[in-house]
Formats: structure tokens, C-alpha cells, sequence
């Protein structure tokens, strides 16, 4: 009997390796972080913003990756480097999942001996970018390592008074650091979660803001795992777009707006195009956008983001995460997550700068729909 197109496929995935089926079958991802504005007034509409989250098993590639073999390379590390490999000890400990699975800091390609010449041919010092774990050489980024201690002071003990977003995983505080500089100090919430489950979540945004430096994207400066788990980011004094279009007194005038899309779709063009790895980021919307002082849009909270190998055409994942009223309808329904996930919801985005109107209204109506609503009214007045 002939075998059948199925049975054949069948029989490829059942031959796919352990570690293999590890980078294919990725844990859901966190939900986003900066749902809720505090600062500079409130919403009106009963939570616009609310993220929804259907159940699931994890996310699945419409393609797989051949696996590649590891080579270890010796390589004394310098003495700075001695808090990276206790950090990676910590969570090597806490975490139940695999080391070599995890998507930590280190870019996500499989590092071999070939790829680490290359990198270190670049550079003048290797100790200065590789740290060596286990005899597995780690690009070192140039974060730093904050004490628990040091936060605390810069937010006052994380005062409520300080805090600028909160979301259902997350708290975001205002802090200054002893040098002067304004920072976000975002703190990850248990909330329901496992500590492991916290933790690889955790990992898997660090994973992905390490790809990424563009004057339209959130930077990081540092992270802590000392007492709980902490990202520490650039403050930028104009808040969210969310809060400048709903919540501010201040009239964004059309010049304001045009520059902010602008900065918007230019991070977008970086995360799709031009960054070492193509991110999809999952969560585009007007309260994820934060605004520095010359109206420059930048993309934050990568807590939902996904990256996308260039050989792959699209992921299929869940659960599906997301905000109402922004989520692309091949997503909500199917799980489809690639580029055009993130274009129509800056397409949302876009009508809600231009109307002023929320993504989904106080009667729950989408801005999308609305807005083809009053297209075909008047297409038929006209």
C-alpha cells in the first residue's frame, strides 16, 4: 500500500530529535506589561486595553530547523564576568527546563566554534563580549547587574507614588539612579505563575531585547535577579501614546502625531527587516508606544514578542495572547503569527491616532469596524 501524504508526515515529526522538538514546542509567552496607565489621568472606557489569553500547549513552527552540533570552546573569561556566571548559575538552579533549550541572552543561532572566530573577530579584547559557561562561550551584553538594594533606593523602596504602569504581570516604577539618570524599573509579578514558569519568561524577553538597538525600540540598561526579577529601562518623560490621545489634557497637534506613526512604523521596519532577528512583536498598541521628549515613539514591552528564524514563514501559537481590538484576525482565529500580526495592529493603531478614538469602544464595537461602518455610510450618501 502506498503511503499517504500524512502517514509520511507522521513518520518525519516522529523522527525529529529531543532537542529539536524543544525549539519547535516553546512555552506560551507572558502577557503584556504596561496594560494600564497610571500616571497623567484615566480611561474612560471600561479597560479598552484588556488582554485576552485562550488555552493551549505551547507554539508550533510551520518549519523546522535542522539541528546543528554544539562545539565547546576554551576560552579564559575575565574577572568582570564573574556575576554573569552566577547568574546563570541562580538560574540554572530555579529553572526546570533545560539550559540548552532556553532562549537566555545569548543569540539564539547555535554558537559554534565557527560563529565565535567571527564574533571575536570584530572586537579587540574576546574577553570584553564572551564570557565562557561550562565551556560554552556566552556573548557578554553590556547591561548591568543591579543589586536589589540599588533599585529599592532609586524607587524608594518601589513607592506607590513612583509607579508609572502596571499590568497583569508587571509593575513599572519611576526610579533615579545615584548617578542622576531616570530610569524604569519594571518589576515581574508572581501573580499565578510558577517561579519557573516566571523565570523562563523572563529569560525569553531578555532573549529578545538583546537583539535589539534602534533609537524606536525600548533600550535596556541592566536587570536584576537578586530578590525577585527586574528589567531596569530608559525613562521617557512623555509617558505612553495611550495616555497623550485618552488620557492628557495637552492636543496632540497633526505634526506630534505624524512623527509618532512615523517613529512607529521605522521601529517596526527594524523589528521585521533590519534587526539580527526578525521579531514579531505580538502586542502593538497605543499604550506600548512611549514617547521621549522630542515626540520619538519607541516600542516597548517585549513580553509577548516572538522571533521568527529566516527560513520560516510564519509560527502557529498558543495561547493566543494579545490586546482586544488589535489582534489580526488570522491570529485570534488560527494562531498565525508573522509580520502582517503586527502590521494590522499598527493599522488599528494608525485610525486611533488619526480619530482619537480607543482600539474597542465602551460598547465594544472595534475602532476597525467602526470606522468601516462609516465608510460604507458614506459611500452610500455619496
Amino acid at each position: 500500500m502506498a503511503t499517504t501524504e500524512e502517514e509520511t508526515a507522521v513518520a518525519e515529526t516522529q523522527e525529529i530529535p529531543e532537542m529539536e522538538r524543544d525549539f519547535i514546542l516553546e512555552e506560551p509567552s507572558p502577557r503584556c506589561v504596561l496594560e494600564v496607565p497610571i500616571s497623567g489621568g484615566s480611561d474612560p472606557d471600561p479597560d479598552p486595553d484588556h488582554t485576552t489569553s485562550s488555552t493551549g500547549s505551547g507554539s508550533m513552527s510551520s518549519e523546522r530547523q535542522p539541528a546543528e552540533d554544539i562545539t565547546d570552546t576554551e576560552m579564559d573569561p575575565a574577572n568582570d564576568c564573574n556575576q554573569w556566571k552566577s547568574m546563570f548559575d541562580t538560574i540554572r538552579k530555579k529553572s526546570v527546563r533545560r539550559f540548552s533549550v532556553i532562549p537566555l541572552i545569548t543569540t539564539y543561532e547555535v554558537i559554534t566554534r565557527k560563529n565565535i572566530k567571527k564574533k571575536l573577530s570584530r572586537v579587540r579584547n574576546p574577553c570584553d563580549v564572551v564570557i565562557d559557561y561550562d565551556g560554552f562561550p556566552v556573548p557578554k551584553p553590556s547591561w548591568r547587574n543591579f543589586d536589589f538594594s540599588e533599585l529599592a533606593a532609586a524607587t524608594e523602596d518601589f513607592c506607590p507614588e513612583n509607579m508609572i504602569g502596571k499590568g497583569g504581570h508587571a509593575e513599572v516604577y519611576r526610579g533615579q539612579l545615584p548617578d542622576g539618570q531616570i530610569v524604569a524599573v519594571k518589576k515581574i509579578m508572581k501573580a499565578e505563575k510558577q517561579d519557573e514558569d516566571l523565570i523562563a519568561d523572563f529569560l525569553s524577553e531578555l532573549g529578545i531585547i538583546a537583539h535589539i538597538n534602534h533609537p524606536n525600540a525600548a533600550r535596556l540598561i541592566g536587570f536584576s535577579i537578586d530578590s525577585g526579577l527586574h528589567l531596569v529601562l530608559e525613562f521617557l518623560p512623555y509617558g505612553s501614546l495611550a495616555n497623550k490621545l485618552h488620557g492628557s489634557e495637552e492636543f496632540l497637534d497633526w505634526e506630534k502625531r505624524y512623527k509618532v506613526a512615523i517613529g512607529i512604523a521605522e521601529g517596526l521596519r527594524y523589528l521585521h527587516h533590519d534587526c539580527p532577528r526578525r521579531i514579531i512583536h505580538r502586542d502593538i498598541k497605543a499604550s506600548n508606544i512611549l514617547l521621549g521628549e522630542d515626540y520619538e515613539a519607541q516600542i516597548s514591552d517585549f513580553g509577548l514578542a516572538k522571533w521568527l528564524p529566516e527560513n520560516w514563514v510564519q509560527h502557529i501559537v498558543y495561547p493566543i495572547e494579545g490586546t482586544f481590538g488589535y489582534l489580526a484576525p488570522e491570529y485570534f482565529m488560527h494562531g498565525v503569527v508573522d509580520e502582517k500580526t503586527d502590521v494590522f495592529a499598527f493599522g488599528v493603531l494608525l485610525l486611533e491616532i488619526i480619530t482619537g478614538r480607543h482600539a474597542v469602544d465602551s460598547s465594544r464595537q472595534s475602532l476597525a469596524m467602526w470606522v468601516c461602518s462609516v465608510s460604507c455610510l458614506l459611500h452610500d450618501v455619496g
